[in-house]
């Protein structure tokens, strides 16, 4: 299937390393108007360089923290100031963050749903209104399994996934009139720099981690961020245009939750 996104406009948030980085790559390939953003500058002028390098439109990168309100509004204004509008929001940015209940600080609840939850909330909305207007718009909100099936220790990560996972059901409800689609893409075991993080932690080789964590899961193997990224062009496309209110597992069969 060919998949021409020429003419729309792009956020993605978290977009300048891993499953952000990929889907912002798919989506400027396939003719969108990106802006990718993150908190790192380094990272992010890196990124607009290499997607820039295979981009059919046009990208930029505007630094800001999600969790900050301010800084979602300039993003948004940034987008609007290169771009004319905003038709796709991809709401990906946020660390996974996995500890007993009784560990958990007020702090920690608040910084986990701030961005997460909230930066979603946010940036969704100032978008809002534009695609209501023009009769078209996409939201991808970038969940995890854990949100459909948590398991001890997962707090606060699953929870605030799963209040993503409410967000996508109301929002898909009040956009389908206005040709809205919002959806939810679940991550499993897919690659990312993460899992070196937690490797070298565990004081393993890179290997033997994913070894272990792809043992139970039915395709044997860690997925690919560029396969989730195939994913979300489908999903922002017109092809697409009977889905939404849906999350999507991608995760090789892992979740024992469909």
């Amino acid at each position: 299937m060919d998949i021409s996104l020429s003419g729309r406009a792009a956020i993605v948030t978290g977009g300048s390393k891993g499953l952000g980085y990929a889907i912002a790559m798919r989506f400027a390939q396939s003719g969108a108007d990106v802006v990718i953003c993150s908190r790192g500058r380094e990272a992010l002028d890196k990124a607009v360089t290499e997607i820039k390098a295979q981009a059919k439109g046009r990208v930029i990168g505007v630094a800001g923290d999600v969790a900050v309100p301010a800084d979602i509004t300039r993003i948004y204004d940034e987008a609007v100031k290169a771009f004319g509008k905003v038709d796709i929001v991809v709401n990906n940015a946020g660390t996974s963050r996995n500890l007993a209940f009784e560990d958990l600080t007020d702090e920690i609840w608040r910084e986990d749903m701030d961005q997460k939850v909230f930066a979603a909330i946010r940036m969704t909305r100032v978008a809002w209104k534009g695609m209501k207007e023009r009769k078209w718009g996409r939201v991808i909100n970038v969940l995890n399994i854990g949100s459909k099936a948590p398991r001890a220790g997962s707090a606060p990560t699953t929870i605030s996934r799963a209040a993503g996972a409410a967000l996508t059901k109301v929002l898909s409800h009040e956009g389908a009139p206005h040709n809205i689609l919002v959806n939810a893409m679940l991550v499993g075991f897919i690659e990312s720099n993460q899992h070196v993080v937690r490797a070298a932690k565990e004081g393993i080789e890179l290997s033997e981690y994913v070894a272990r964590r792809t043992k139970d899961i039915p395709l044997k193997r860690i997925g690919k961020a560029e396969e989730f990224a195939n994913l979300a062009c489908f999903l922002v496309s017109d092809q697409a245009s009977y889905i939404t209110g849906t999350a999507i597992n991608v995760d090789g069969g892992h979740s024992p939750v469909m």
